[in-house]
């Protein structure tokens, strides 16, 4: 346990608010440490966390919370989907009572080097591709935090050298006394800002919190090409060793392009160049990710040849820029994890027209405006889905040829189908939340996975 104790209670009544992935793997591990833990969703707890809870001898509740209860807790540890604004929340911090999330209160007890992803844009991918160059590199790492199984069931169930976290804005809203050792924000772009009072600044603050509590001897990994994050750094000072990464200029120590050549330059490193033609992930933004993995892997001391061979051989998450299949010419892909505007424009941005683009769903406060010349060039036709399309109509219907409604993602398949060419690509990327017609952001990938295989 080399981490420094956090100032928290380490016995006594622990609630977990959420029984999602996250409130089970902190569950366990608490039951663990001693703790006498309650799991309390005021939703239905689902079927696959139900049985392991009882297996494990973990009280739980559904439906509602036991107020009274909860406030007698020493120690609340909560999802990051829950709000802070919620009343059981603000109860709780009036009383006094520690509120925190799963990633604060795994932190204390492991004392693996810990390696964090955020940013709008691409965490997914690049987490995924860190984790790949460190394993194939021959570390002992771990991968959790927004992706996979629970950072807090690992700490109590495994044992890692390393850990890539995926972190996300609302995991970092939770986030006190933690501590990056390798910090990376790839990128701030406009999103969620609803939980943020509709503030671009609350929403940044919150992305800063990756590089909280960081030392001299730690390494924080940024986007120079990034006009927010440059314009907010010398507001929050870093204090960890900077490596930046661009593709716009030559940075010195970082990562940067050469022509074609994909350059790495740690002091004290072998000098890294590898051809971007020779990466498995293309587009301009997937540049990005291997230089922020790339930037990671290098200072881990890892080869270059066993680095070259994970960047090349690498294959996408689900839901990312997916390929689905190609009928009668049309590719399908699935980008159902783009939940925002930006992620849409890294999508098109990578893709030869012409499009036809399925879009919609519960729009978080989205600015459509910086598709529109995208749209205008690559688009042949919008098809929306959602209960509410009238954002998407209003902002983009002077520059597609073509809109239309879809009465679900099997009709907006059909639809898609119809109008697209031979050589056009069928891109699902919604820009907005799922929550309208599917259970989830893969929920409504794996429909337009069905619905294009049954075409």
């Amino acid at each position: 346990m080399a981490r420094p104790v956090f100032p928290y209670p380490q016995q006594g009544r622990l609630t977990v608010l959420g029984a999602g992935e996250s409130g089970f793997g902190t569950a366990v591990l608490a039951k663990q440490l001693g703790f006498d833990v309650l799991v309390s969703d005021n939703g239905r707890v689902a079927d696959v966390y139900r049985q392991p809870l009882e297996e494990a001898g973990i009280r739980y509740e559904e439906g509602s919370h036991s107020v009274e209860e909860i406030l007698r807790s020493d120690l609340v540890v909560k999802s990051p989907g829950i709000p802070g604004t919620v009343s059981v929340v603000q109860q709780l911090r009036a009383n006094g009572i520690p509120v925190i999330g799963e990633i604060e209160f795994a932190a204390q007890y492991t004392d693996a080097k810990l390696i964090c992803i955020t940013g709008s844009n691409g965490k997914s991918t690049t987490t995924m591709l860190t984790w790949h160059i460190l394993s194939q590199g021959g570390l002992n790492v771990g991968l959790a935090g927004n992706i996979g199984r629970s950072f807090a069931l690992q700490v109590a169930r495994a044992k890692y050298d390393y850990y890539v976290l995926e972190i996300s804005s609302f995991m970092l809203d939770d986030m006190y006394h933690f501590r990056a050792d390798v910090a990376v924000l790839l990128n701030i772009t406009p999103d969620h800002l609803d939980r943020y009072d509709h503030n671009l600044d609350n929403y940044v603050d919150s992305k800063f919190r990756i590089i909280r509590n960081q030392r001299p001897d730690d390494l924080f990994i940024y986007c120079a090409d990034d006009p927010v994050t440059v314009e907010a750094l010398p507001r929050y000072a870093p204090v960890a060793r900077q490596l930046p990464f661009s593709i716009l200029r030559e940075v010195g120590t970082g990562a940067y392009l050469e022509g074609n050549n994909l350059v790495i330059n740690i002091p004290e490193q072998e000098l890294f160049i590898m051809d971007i033609n020779e990466l498995s992930l293309q587009g301009k933004h997937n540049i990005y990710n291997n230089m922020a993995s790339g930037l990671v892997a290098k200072a881990q001391e890892l080869r270059n040849a066993s680095m070259k061979e994970s960047m090349g051989s690498f294959k996408n998450i689900p839901h990312r820029l997916e390929f689905v299949a190609c009928i009668a010419g049309v590719n399908y892909i699935n980008d159902s994890k783009a939940t925002n505007v930006n992620a849409v424009w890294y999508a098109l941005e990578s893709l030869a027209p012409y499009v036809v683009l399925i879009m919609g769903g519960v729009d978080k406060g989205n600015d459509y405006d910086m598709l529109r010349d995208l749209v205008r060039t690559k688009v042949r036709a919008i098809v929306c889905i959602g209960k509410d399309t009238s954002r998407i109509h209003d902002a983009l219907e002077d520059d597609a040829p073509i809109i239309v409604n879809s009465s679900s993602m099997k009709d907006a398949v059909e639809i898609a189908s119809h109008i697209a060419q031979k050589g056009d690509t069928v891109l699902l990327s919604p820009a907005c939340a799922s929550f309208d017609w599917f259970k989830n952001f893969e929920d409504r990938g794996d429909q337009f996975k069905e619905a294009v295989m049954n075409l």
